[in-house]
């Protein structure tokens, strides 16, 4: 086994025998500091890295099944390569938009990820606000239904969302009415928390747009 490997296993294994996900025991291949351009996107970018780094196989199964991503380069990436949960998902989400194999971005990326994901995908032809970067936006929430996982969705996708829009908005009412209790309400969509599924569909709201092959 590549020494490189031996020690992303021995990382791995002490982050398991501690409890805390190896994405937060080491350092990834190109650190992490993804620069979108959106800061809603950057944000679901960090919580895709806990949630591939805790429950492994789901997150796989959503980049090959969804995402049109080889078994075997995802795998790769994540292990031998050492690539954040978050950078494999982008990747493979900005090849489906643009009709291309995931290894084309993948490539582009390991080139230029010092520009950060925003110019990358700017080069590509994925301007922020055009529809295909609305589009992207919209791929996280399909992907977090299917993982069971909240989101927040951010104000942008209110238009495609509409019940999850009008349940926000309420939800910011009664934490703006006088006399709420700050602290005692619950926690908002979003908010990161690790769900201990297998990656089963959850309930997938309105208006989700798949994207994805099957």
């Amino acid at each position: 086994m590549p020494l490189k490997s031996r020690i992303f296993a021995l990382a791995a294994g002490v982050a398991a025998l501690t409890g805390v996900p190896h994405a937060f025991a080491q350092d990834f291949s190109f650190g992490w500091n993804p620069r979108s351009g959106d800061v809603w996107v950057d944000s679901q970018l960090g919580d895709v890295n806990r949630y591939g780094s805790r429950y492994r196989q789901p997150f796989v199964d959503e980049m090959v099944r969804y995402y049109g991503a080889p078994r075997d380069l995802v795998s790769s990436l994540l292990v031998e390569r050492n690539w954040a949960p978050g950078d494999v998902y982008y990747a493979c989400a900005i090849a489906q938009i643009l009709g291309r194999p995931c290894r084309y971005v993948v490539d582009i990326w390991e080139r230029d990820h010092a520009q950060g994901w925003g110019n990358v995908a700017k080069q590509l032809g994925i301007k922020p606000g055009s529809d295909e970067f609305h589009r992207l936006k919209r791929g996280f929430v399909s992907t977090y239904d299917r993982w069971a996982r909240p989101i927040r969705i951010d104000e942008d996708l209110y238009p495609h969302y509409p019940d999850r829009a009008r349940a926000l908005r309420a939800e910011a009412a009664v934490e703006r009415a006088p006399g709420h209790a700050v602290g005692h309400g619950k926690r908002g969509k979003g908010d990161g928390a690790d769900k201990g599924n297998n990656g089963n569909k959850g309930n997938n709201g309105e208006g989700n747009d798949k994207g994805g092959k099957r």
